[in-house]
């Protein structure tokens, strides 16, 4: 099975007790996550991306050993995480996925030959497989054969060298996630009924995950005389519930994969680095060296209005030219909006998933994300109003500023108002139960005037409005990290706040606020918006003011328009790549664009994608 998420991680800390958390045992604490181990993988593009070959396996094992890196056992982190002693210096945990029978032939001799301690996480269904059956594996078909037996499992177990997880008993798989059956991450996903057309209950959901972990921790018992204590979740993927679920059948502890140095406090699930594509031990050092690094990111900003057709077979055509712009352009994120705008006006009367409060449009979010994801390649971050909502079924709800004159503000429902918070959060906790989204983009709409009906808000300074308002999104994500618990967050920001401070107070948005309080800020590099002319000194001003910030450039993106809604008209490729070229002479990292109407081809994929693209060589592809 291929594997579904490709990730780099620093593991900082790990939380062994049921109930607690615990503090970091050791900074520079790394957990490495191998696969099959084989003598013939092809150097030049596998069918199993995963596998690493035998000499270079041994070439990273000498590596690490000849660098000051300590290869240290579970129960080690365990002491160190409980206060004991110290984990060593360069600290590192070797763990090994899916239970392949290339770890007792290959890997298993490795670890006493080098004396080095290990995890072995182990797919309970893939070793109990009948004679004779098949089943997919990254790229070929697997029979009983590809799997370590119990014998063996046993064998190793009493070298003491390698302590046994569960990987699931048969959650190692992808179910259907939503009426186009695309098949997701049995762990994280509510499960759609292609018969009955439902989603699975989230107390079905729940019950299905204890069933198989109560059952793999059985199993292991059984086989092995005592039970795991950690779950090693199939792709990476889990949440909280996940979490808790293992940890009432006795596995407190859980490794997923992960993309960044965890801030601070985690939970109980230490991500791992994943090493993939067959690297070598130069890569390896690289990797482990450069984990802090910020990569630039190039985002595109997308209508899924522009997607959705009613005509189901349109729909799919139009899905189809978005992922083939995507692929071809190969920006690092999408943007991808998660509720209904027709009328254009950013506020939320109906949305893209399932929802308790709002109208579905059509069931069609979670379907683009995981195509944009799984065949494009990119990261989709959901985009979402803040405050624009209209709720049918609670009309009465409160709102700032009541309805926008033409031209105006958005219709905004009163953050204040402890019904509205709830409403708006079942609406985000709903979209997280049915996508799996890399992040959050919190729109345009999250401001405050000093004229808006502020309620207890107005006794509040502008700088306490605005963080008030962060607090506000805070809890959102919040309600979203009940399902995805690594879920990013961005959020658009205005350039006036920016150029003026002072006008904080109308607009409950600064600078340095968002910079700290979320993980990218998306500023509207739009002089249209603001009136202003689009002139090269507007954007060299616009940069000083980020540079002047601490960090500012790593955690702010800027987001240039690609048309200009005063003339309704496109704007020339060839402006928009100047100022692109301009923003990254002044030292602009972080990149992106909105709108991009792909039906259109607006703007030209051939002119844009030189400046957007990720790629190292982003040169048109011949002509057919």
């Amino acid at each position: 099975m291929r594997r579904l998420l490709l990730t780099l991680v620093l593991m900082l800390c790990a939380g062994l007790a049921q109930a607690a958390v615990l503090a970091p045992a050791k900074p520079d604490f790394i957990v490495l996550t191998y696969h099959n181990v084989r003598d013939d993988v092809d150097p030049l593009g596998d069918h199993d991306a995963d596998a690493i070959s035998t000499d270079h396996l041994i070439a990273q094992f000498d590596w690490l050993k000849s660098n000051g890196y300590h290869m240290v056992s579970l129960e080690q982190v365990v002491q160190a995480a409980r206060g004991g002693p110290a984990l060593p210096a360069h600290a590192v945990l070797l763990t090994f996925d899916d239970g392949l029978e290339s770890f007792y032939t290959r890997v298993y001799p490795l670890l006493r030959a080098y004396n080095y301690p290990a995890v072995s996480a182990l797919v309970g269904s893939w070793i109990d497989m009948p004679a004779g059956q098949q089943m997919a594996y990254n790229g070929a078909q697997c029979t009983r054969d590809c799997f370590m037996s119990w014998d063996q499992v046993r064998e190793i177990q009493k070298s003491g060298l390698v302590e046994f997880a569960s990987h699931t008993w048969q959650l190692h798989m992808g179910i259907p996630g939503n009426p186009q059956n695309n098949q997701m991450p049995s762990v994280t996903t509510l499960r759609y009924d292609m018969d009955g057309h439902r989603y699975e209950s989230e107390n079905d959901y729940i019950a299905r995950l204890r069933t198989d972990l109560q059952h793999s921790s059985d199993e292991i018992a059984k086989e092995i005389g005592h039970r795991p204590r950690a779950i090693v979740w199939p792709y990476g993927s889990y949440n909280k519930i996940a979490v808790q679920v293992a940890a009432s059948v006795g596995m407190p502890l859980s490794f997923s994969l992960g993309d960044q140095l965890p801030d601070g406090q985690i939970d109980s699930t230490i991500p791992r680095l994943l090493i993939s594509g067959n690297i070598s031990a130069n890569r390896l050092g690289w990797l482990i060296r450069h984990q802090q690094r910020t990569d630039p990111v190039r985002a595109v900003q997308v209508d899924l209005d522009y997607v959705y057709d009613p005509d189901p077979k349109q729909q799919e055509r139009n899905l189809s030219v978005l992922l083939d712009r995507i692929k071809r352009m190969q920006p690092t994120q999408v943007w991808l909006q998660a509720y209904a705008d027709p009328k254009g006006d950013g506020v939320a009367e109906a949305v893209y998933f399932p929802s308790r409060h709002l109208p579905m449009r059509a069931d069609l979010f979670s379907r683009v994300e995981w195509q944009l994801r799984t065949r494009a390649g990119v990261r989709v971050y959901a985009w979402m109003p803040v405050l624009a909502f209209r709720f049918p079924d609670a009309p009465q709800l409160p709102s700032l500023a009541g309805e926008p004159k033409p031209g105006g503000d958005h219709y905004r429902l009163a953050p204040w108002d402890p019904r509205v918070k709830q409403w708006i959060g079942d609406v985000y906790e709903d979209l997280a139960m049915h996508a799996d989204e890399a992040g959050l983009l919190f729109s345009d709409d999250a401001y405050l005037r000093d004229t808006d009906n502020l309620g207890p808000w107005a006794g509040m300074s502008p700088a306490q409005r605005t963080e008030a308002l962060i607090d506000f999104t805070h809890a959102l994500a919040e309600r979203v990290r009940r399902w995805r618990p690594q879920i990013k967050t961005a959020r658009n920001i205005y350039t006036r706040p920016i150029f003026d401070p002072a006008a904080e107070a109308w607009f409950a948005q600064s600078l340095p606020a968002f910079l700290a309080g979320y993980d990218l800020t998306a500023i509207m590099a739009m002089p249209q918006l603001d009136q202003q002319s689009d002139r090269r000194s507007w954007y060299r001003e616009l940069v000083a003011r980020v540079k002047a910030q601490p960090n500012g450039l790593d955690r702010a993106l800027f987001e240039l328009a690609s048309h200009d809604w005063r003339n309704d008209q496109p704007i020339d490729e060839a402006r928009m790549d100047d100022r692109i070229e301009l923003l990254q002479t002044e030292g602009v990292r972080h990149l992106g664009y909105y709108p991009d109407d792909f039906i259109k081809n607006q703007p030209r994929l051939n002119l844009v994608r030189p400046s957007i693209s990720a790629a190292d060589y982003p040169y048109p592809e011949p002509s057919r």
